[in-house]
């Protein structure tokens, strides 16, 4: 089988070009048109809303993070090929490619855009299970008499309008499983649109190192080594009986996903655990009143993520780095959920005071947890009406003229 990604046109196999409108973008797979899970992720997301809202930015290295001491939260393609990467710390990605675009993350702004994706894949079908902000795996089955296509051409149509109404793009994965689909959205990135399919998963996965497979990490992958278990061919090879003997359950996940076997369903119901924000400071800070003011800063900015997302939560925790790279959390659980900053804020700054006696920090985050959907205007912060309209109304200001049009008191420097 074999169609256009751009006109949905059926193309002849043999054809490098669509006959309709020339793209050289075809699908073309044994089982394009009978897989209907599908995996889709936004293509560095974050960079991406930066280079459609700056075209000036187009074919620049682009990194979204924070100072010399932070990390890269994300980076553009372009910025990949000098070696950086999500998660690298800023002065290791500069020192890569020094003359990289630094830009502060904008949560309000891509939360925005997360939310137009999101609203996107749910007119595609109701099974849409969030995983992040910027992807989702999607259940499509029996979808093809309400779009009067296949999946494959729906999910093609789809990373087309949102490139069209939104200025960002997608890669599609698309399989039998949550498993191999995730797979194959890495295939063919950015602009991609992969088809993995159950029959050729043994042999693909095959000559992967184990710790391809989701949930093993460094410690779980050096064990599985030491037991004779280097790639997943050798898990296939593997007697499943013999697996679940010395591994119990995970034994027994690791035999079916070595082959490519992965009976997890698609749960609209996936619920967000937990919203939070962080900072490292370019200078180690041991003094209260610019820990404040950082605090402050960052409880803005999940307090913008919680009402964009219509969540609020009952559980304040605190976190914080010493110099010397100890962590450490404080939690506070409040009496009514909240999502409103200045609640948020109050429990923060009251477990900072107590961790305030001269240690020097160089990171601080502040998160809400235990999340439930918030009925309205965060209902259960109307306790304190005027307090919850106040700040309601300086969301509205914000949204109208920009974020620095009203300013808190806690952000100016003293004099």
């Amino acid at each position: 089988m074999s169609f256009c990604r751009d006109c949905l046109a059926d193309a002849p196999e043999a054809a490098t070009r669509c006959p309709a409108c020339r793209s050289p973008r075809l699908a073309r797979h044994a089982e394009l048109d009978t897989l209907a899970i599908a995996h889709i992720d936004c293509d560095a997301f974050y960079a991406t809303i930066e280079k459609r809202d700056d075209p000036t930015l187009a074919d620049k290295p682009v990194i979204v993070g924070g100072g010399k001491r932070g990390v890269v939260a994300a980076c553009c393609y372009v910025a990949r090929t000098y070696g950086i990467r999500s998660a690298m710390p800023m002065f290791e990605a500069l020192r890569k490619c020094p003359d990289a675009v630094v830009i502060k993350p904008n949560m309000a702004k891509y939360v925005e855009a997360g939310r137009a994706v999101r609203k996107a894949m749910f007119d595609l079908t109701p099974l849409v299970e969030p995983l992040s902000i910027d992807e989702a795996s999607l259940d499509l089955t029996g979808t093809d008499r309400l779009h009067g296509m296949s999946a494959a051409r729906v999910l093609a149509r789809f990373a087309r309008q949102v490139e069209r109404d939104i200025g960002i793009t997608v890669s599609v994965g698309l399989s039998a499983n949550k498993f191999l689909a995730k797979i194959a959205s890495d295939m063919d990135k950015p602009r991609g649109f992969a088809v993995l399919g159950l029959n050729e998963a043994a042999a693909f996965l095959a000559p992967k190192p184990v710790g391809f497979i989701y949930g093993v990490g460094a410690v779980s992958a050096a064990k599985l080594a030491g037991d004779g278990y280097r790639l997943i061919a050798d898990l296939q090879r593997a007697d499943k009986t013999d697996l679940m003997r010395h591994y119990g359950e995970e034994g027994l996940r690791l035999w079916q996903l070595a082959r490519g076997l992965d009976q997890r369903r698609i749960s609209a119901d996936r619920e967000t655990k937990s919203v939070s924000a962080e900072t490292t400071f370019n200078t180690d800070i041991s003094e209260f009143r610019p820990l404040e003011q950082h605090l402050w800063d960052l409880t803005e900015r999940v307090s913008t993520r919680l009402k964009a997302s219509a969540l609020c939560g009952t559980t304040v925790t605190l976190k914080l780095k010493t110099a010397d790279f100890k962590g450490l959390t404080r939690a506070r659980s409040l009496g009514h959920p909240t999502q409103l900053a200045s609640r948020i804020f109050a429990a923060g700054r009251d477990l900072l005071k107590n961790e305030t006696d001269g240690t020097r920090y160089r990171l601080i985050g502040i998160g809400v947890s235990h999340l439930e959907d918030a009925t309205g205007p965060d209902m259960s912060d109307l306790i304190d009406r005027r307090a919850a309209g106040a700040e309601l109304a300086i969301d509205k200001l914000r949204e109208k003229f920009g974020r620095d049009a009203v300013v808190k008191g806690i952000t100016l420097e003293d004099d």
